[in-house]
């Protein structure tokens, strides 16, 4: 019998978000795993008080954990953190969402569905499939992104439509085989990597149309230092055969 599913949090800076993000996606856990479910908030030293919110949560609701990390250090350790502290739990399935409500909390339920009862061992979130779209975005930010995943397919040979979309869930069995700790992207290359890794290990993609929104709350943790890593080490994972 498969672990209760774990939702991880990555935050930075999500004071305006936090509580809101946990309150929503545990409403979501109960009616999908009411039999178990865990949310694993990683803050990387948020200097807004994010972290203390989340320690209130936690003290209120047994389902919601923290941990804290005492530098930023990206969205890659972030997420290796979590992941090692979730598998360490017993979790059965590993979700990865944004914190900003870019992605809908209620899609959670239809991505572990994916993953529990179909053919899939990593449920992707897919702004690129029929179905699936993005909100609120300028023409700008749309071809940037689009442009990302399209640069990231044909060099890694993958039909993957949106391989740099960053809401998942995993089974257990996919963050146990593709050796976590020698990742080595720490930005948005990150999500990338993890699903190049996940095919190349012959694990079953399958990606489930969702809409992304812009954040409403916060700034954006994007920067052209993550964009110009993606580029650099999509190649660089293709030589390796990572």
């Amino acid at each position: 019998m498969p672990g209760p599913p774990w939702l991880i949090l990555p935050t930075y800076d999500e004071a305006e978000n936090i509580e809101a993000i946990v309150t929503a996606a545990l409403a979501v856990l109960r009616r999908a795993a009411p039999d178990g479910h865990r949310i694993l908030v990683v803050d990387d030293g948020s200097p807004d008080g994010t972290c203390d919110i989340a320690d209130r949560l936690a003290a209120t609701h047994p389902k919601v954990e923290v941990l804290h990390r005492t530098e930023r250090l990206g969205l890659g350790p972030a997420y290796l953190a979590g992941f090692a502290h979730a598998l360490a739990g017993g979790a059965g399935y590993v979700f990865e969402m944004d914190a900003d409500f870019s992605h809908d909390p209620a899609d959670l339920a239809r991505l572990l569905a994916c993953a529990r009862d179909g053919d899939a061992d990593l449920a992707l979130g897919s702004r690129y499939v029929d179905g699936g779209g993005v909100e609120d975005w300028g023409l700008l930010r749309r071809c940037v992104s689009r442009g990302g995943s399209w640069y990231a397919r044909r060099v890694l040979g993958l039909g993957v439509r949106d391989l740099t979309g960053g809401f998942k869930c995993f089974r257990r069995e996919v963050l146990e085989a593709i050796d976590l700790p020698t990742i080595r992207s720490k930005g948005y290359a990150f999500q990338v990597e993890l699903t190049y890794r996940a095919v190349r290990q012959g694990f079953r993609v399958r990606e489930v149309p969702i809409t992304f929104r812009d954040r409403l709350h916060g700034h954006s943790k994007m920067s052209t230092r993550i964009a110009l890593e993606a580029m650099w080490l999509v190649p660089q994972l293709r030589r390796r055969g990572s």
